[in-house]
This record gives structure tokens, C-alpha cells and sequence, in this order.
């Protein structure tokens, strides 16, 4: 049995043995958040759920996770929105929130008690600008200001991006975001200076009147909240493409120290093998699939149940596999839970059985949170564990052990 967890690392490629980087209990671990200018679609739980399988797995091996998770709630699509629907951005995106809110209360989604806003971190996201514009790495044009990549040794090392192919004439990218999986080879933008289309979205800084680009918003999060030196970073996959990348450069551009050793990405969840598209008309919401008859645990376990940095194909028959094995799983949980009747002696094969809801659990988890095997290994050793029961030969220790395994366990699935 692997007695360490091993994680896939992005940044390296490699699966690699995890410990936190000063060496103690505490993990400091980043998982990016909802940008709350739309409803969260089903793909977008799917990375919420892993970095929740992730911090749960690292307490339940004896960490204490200080976790940041935040919204972003000041960008140009919300600004848009906002617009196009005739209400004030903090309408739009306190409604967004609440509703995230709520699908991750039914989901079990575990959140700290504070979510940072890209709102109430603009002075820190001044103070990493200024601290840019000190060491030349960022500078002003006209009223906005830029990032050098050429000035920051290492650019695009968690992606692998081919610096070679950067071109000599200068060029720079004054949006938020833009579509698809495409770098933008060139200076990005830190500071926007107000323009009229932004309305009353803007703050008077020693920077301008204007607000902090997309690009900042995470790393003065992170730094406000968590500091310069984290152990995790996670999101989905599509931020290996110029997001992370950016987060990196700008918190090690001020700091000059790596901001986390370990990056990991979850895959795409796919639409009957499409991937989803507002073109395409298949965009799904946990709330698609609570009217479809399917419980918060079915998304759950069906989010879960499987390698997260691959993607997943939902389908109806998967979801509907994934409900009928979930509740087997948890009737027999519930049957060895009200047994009454047990045997007068521990059974050995009972006692291996109950040795290896535990073992199982953590030998698959360890190997990068393999939570499809993790949970096939619990299914078969319950599965045993019931018939032992019914046929009257486990013994009342051995049941209460198992209760407590499963238990522990089930902190980290939420299933039962």
C-alpha cells in the first residue's frame, strides 16, 4: 500500500509524493473559484467537487488546509452583462453567488467560512501593480498598465509554452479574457483605466481611476489571504492556458519566490461525447439534473467517481448507473449499521474484510485521488462485510470497527 499520496503535478508532468512545502501539518492550498457573472454549469462542480475530494482527503490524513477559494466578481463579461440586463453588477453578481452557494450546500461542497471577492481586494492588487511597475517588470501604456513576459524569467513553464515563437513586434491584450484554448503571445493587462462603458466600476488609486484586470484579481487574492508561498494550486483545465501561468508570473514577479510546487487541473465534462457549448445548446446545471429526478449524492458520486484531471462523459445511462450503484452502496451500509445479531467470535476473514475498508480506501486515494477505485475497492469489501453479517458471522467488534472506518471515509465521499 502507497503510504503517502502521490498527486499528478502539472508543472512537472510527473505523479509526485505530496508533503507541504515548510515541512508541517499545514496545507495552503488555492482552488479557483466561480466567476459570477452566469450560473456555474455542471463541468464547472465537477472541479469544485475535486478540489473538495482534495482538501477532505487531506484532512482526513491529519493536515490542517487553509483554503482559498474566491469569486470573481469584477470583469469585463460581468460588467457586460450587467449592462445587458439593466441591473447593477452587485445584483447580478450576488444572485450568481447565492446560487452557487446553494448548489454547493446540496452538493456537500465544503467551503471556508470566507470567500475572497475580487471587489474587496483591489488595494492589494494595487500594491502587487506598483511593486510590477518598481522592478520594470510591468509599465504604463497610455492610462492602462502592462506585463512584460519578456521581463519574467520562466514565463509559461506550468503550460510549456514555446518562448521561441514569441514575435519581436510588441503587442498587448487589453481584455479580461478571451475565447478558446489560445495563448495571447504578448503583454497582458494588469490596470484598466476607466473607460465610459464601465459606468461606476472603478476606484481612484495612486494607479488612476480605473479597476484591476482579470489577470491581477487572483494573485492579490492569493497573496492578501494566503500570502506569497502556497503548496496547491488547483482549477480546471482550460486555466493551464494563460491563467495560471499569469497568476505565477505576477505573485513570483513581486516576490521572486515560487508561489506553489504543486498545480493540478481537472479535465472537461462532456455532453454525450460533445463538449459543451452555449452553440451547441447543451449546456447542463445541477439544477437540469435535480428536475430530471436525479438527488444531490447521484451528482455527486457521478462528478467524483473517476479520474478527475480526465474527462468525463456524462450520459443518461451513466448517470443512471451511477445512482443505482451509489444507493446499493448505501443500503449496505445501512444494513450492517442495524445488525443486531452477531457472532459469538471474530471471524478472520471478517477481520480482513474490515482491515480493508480502510487499507483499499487509502491505497487508491494516495495514487493521485483515484476515487473510482477508492470507492470500487469499498463496494466490494461492504459488499463482503453484508454477506458476512447475514450469515450471522461477524462479530459486534468487528461491526463497530467498520461502522467507524466507514464513517471516517464518508467524511471525505459524502455519500452515505
Amino acid at each position: 500500500m502507497a503510504e503517502h499520496l502521490y498527486l499528478q503535478n502539472t508543472m512537472t508532468g510527473r505523479k509526485q509524493r505530496f508533503d507541504p512545502r515548510h515541512g508541517d501539518k499545514e496545507v495552503k492550498l488555492f482552488t479557483c473559484g466561480p466567476s459570477i457573472y452566469n450560473w456555474p454549469h455542471i463541468g464547472n462542480y465537477r472541479t469544485f467537487l475535486f478540489e473538495d475530494i482534495l482538501q477532505r482527503y487531506l484532512q482526513y490524513q491529519g493536515y490542517t488546509v487553509n483554503r482559498l477559494i474566491n469569486f470573481t466578481d469584477m470583469e469585463d463579461k460581468a460588467i457586460f452583462r450587467a449592462n445587458e440586463l439593466g441591473i447593477s453588477l452587485g445584483e447580478l453578481t450576488g444572485s450568481v453567488a447565492n446560487r452557487f452557494l446553494e448548489d454547493c450546500r446540496q452538493l456537500n461542497i465544503g467551503l471556508p467560512e470566507t470567500i475572497a471577492r475580487s471587489t474587496t481586494c483591489v488595494d492589494q492588487a494595487v500594491f502587487l501593480i506598483q511593486r510590477l511597475l518598481e522592478n520594470s517588470t510591468a509599465y504604463f501604456h497610455k492610462s492602462d498598465v502592462f506585463f512584460d513576459p519578456l521581463k519574467f524569467k520562466g514565463f509559461g513553464r506550468l503550460y510549456g509554452l514555446d518562448m521561441s515563437r514569441w514575435p519581436a513586434r510588441k503587442m498587448r491584450f487589453r481584455k479580461d479574457t478571451y475565447p478558446g484554448q489560445r495563448w495571447n503571445l504578448g503583454d497582458f493587462i494588469l490596470w484598466k483605466a476607466w473607460r465610459k462603458s464601465d459606468g461606476d466600476i472603478f476606484w481612484q488609486t495612486p494607479l488612476g481611476k480605473g479597476r484591476p484586470a482579470w489577470n491581477v484579481q487572483d494573485p492579490a487574492m492569493i497573496t492578501e489571504h494566503l500570502g506569497y508561498e502556497l503548496d496547491i494550486c488547483c482549477g480546471g483545465i482550460d486555466n493551464i492556458y494563460r491563467h495560471h501561468d499569469y497568476n505565477i508570473a505576477v505573485v513570483e514577479g513581486v516576490s521572486g519566490k515560487t508561489l506553489a510546487p504543486f498545480w493540478l487541473h481537472a479535465g472537461h465534462v462532456r455532453i454525450q461525447g460533445a463538449k459543451m457549448s452555449k452553440s451547441r445548446g447543451n449546456i447542463v446545471y445541477v439544477t437540469d439534473l435535480h428536475n430530471q429526478g436525479y438527488h444531490p449524492r447521484h451528482i455527486r458520486f457521478f462528478l467524483i467517481n473517476g479520474r478527475y484531471r480526465d474527462n468525463l462523459n456524462m450520459t443518461r445511462d451513466q448517470l443512471d448507473l451511477a445512482r443505482g450503484r451509489v444507493e446499493t452502496f448505501r443500503e449496505m451500509a445501512a444494513r450492517l449499521t442495524a445488525q443486531t445479531k452477531f457472532a459469538a467470535a471474530s471471524d478472520p476473514e471478517a477481520r480482513t474484510l474490515v482491515r480493508d475498508l480502510q487499507t483499499g480506501f487509502e491505497k487508491s486515494m494516495n495514487d493521485d485521488l483515484n476515487v473510482k477505485d477508492a470507492f470500487d475497492s469499498l463496494y466490494t469489501t461492504l459488499s463482503g462485510l453484508a454477506e458476512k453479517a447475514a450469515a450471522g458471522h461477524l462479530a459486534q467488534k468487528d461491526a463497530q470497527t467498520a461502522h467507524s472506518r466507514l464513517r471516517a471515509i464518508d467524511r471525505v465521499l459524502h455519500l452515505l
